[in-house]
């Protein structure tokens, strides 16, 4: 490893250390309703460095959620993201906040995540609104996202996938060449792809080839460049042996190859 780099290492794990307490401190200030997380973005499989309180799960050297994927796939463009509602598999309702940390040369390497259960509160404030005779619980107001959260990369991973097909109601045997580079194009965009030996991964759960795997994201990189679907593709490849890696190389992980 370069002199610079090994620095620029050394700097992000002292931040992480610096940051390590602070997780304990904002849980025992908020209490059981209260989850803190530290992730190590260079580390997808294992983000999970520190962390107090559960809200999601999770437990330390778990992996990061599709939320942390997103901002690795948006590299060091991502902003913080503040405030939001979502909701675990469960049926819990969570408020979070997602802080990014950044390095000193503005490399986006971490983040500081905050969730809080809101479940009880939300019931309590539907109940006292049905009291008052406000409108009926839930009108007007769009249903938070569900969120996959675990300790397993491939888990998550697998959620993600298999989320997206149920939203088509097809399985990819149904699906047509568009809507199968539709469902590439999205998983790239929620930084899927930014996690190592994903391809795979994704192949796997589809049931088709790696080679197909990486036909497919490689088409659908290529249309969302040219803004559509752009001139006929060559044919898939066939199933069998898997492609090399290097047919659609997925994107690094490192902060400086553009990451979370």
């Amino acid at each position: 490893m370069a002199g610079p780099e090994r620095n620029l290492d050394a700097e992000r794990d002292a931040i992480l250390a610096a940051l390590t307490p602070v997780v304990d401190g904002i849980v025992a200030t908020f209490g059981p309703v209260c989850e803190a997380v530290l992730h190590d973005y260079r580390r997808p499989e294992a983000s999970v460095v520190a962390l107090a309180g559960s809200v999601t799960g999770r437990r330390t050297g778990g992996a990061m959620s599709e939320i942390g994927m997103r901002m690795l796939a948006r590299g060091d463009e991502a902003a913080d993201d503040l405030n939001y509602l979502t909701r675990t598999r469960d049926g819990t309702l969570v408020k979070s906040s997602t802080m990014l940390l950044r390095d000193s040369g503005g490399a986006v390497f971490g983040a500081l995540c905050l969730n809080l259960d809101v479940t009880a509160v939300t019931q309590a404030h539907a109940l006292l609104g049905a009291l008052a005779s406000a409108a009926a619980p839930g009108s007007g107001t769009a249903e938070p996202p569900v969120t996959t959260f675990g300790n397993d990369i491939d888990a998550v991973i697998d959620a993600i996938v298999d989320t997206d097909q149920l939203r088509r109601h097809k399985h990819w045997a149904q699906l047509d060449r568009a809507e199968r580079l539709e469902l590439f194009r999205g998983l790239d965009a929620r930084g899927v792809f930014a996690v190592r030996r994903s391809v795979e991964q994704v192949a796997a759960r589809l049931g088709i080839s790696r080679a197909s795997a990486y036909h497919y994201l490689s088409q659908a990189r290529a249309t969302a460049a040219d803004g559509g679907e752009g001139a006929a593709a060559p044919p898939e490849p066939a199933t069998g042996p898997t492609a090399s890696p290097s047919t659609a190389p997925a994107p690094s992980t490192t902060p400086d190859g553009g990451h979370p």
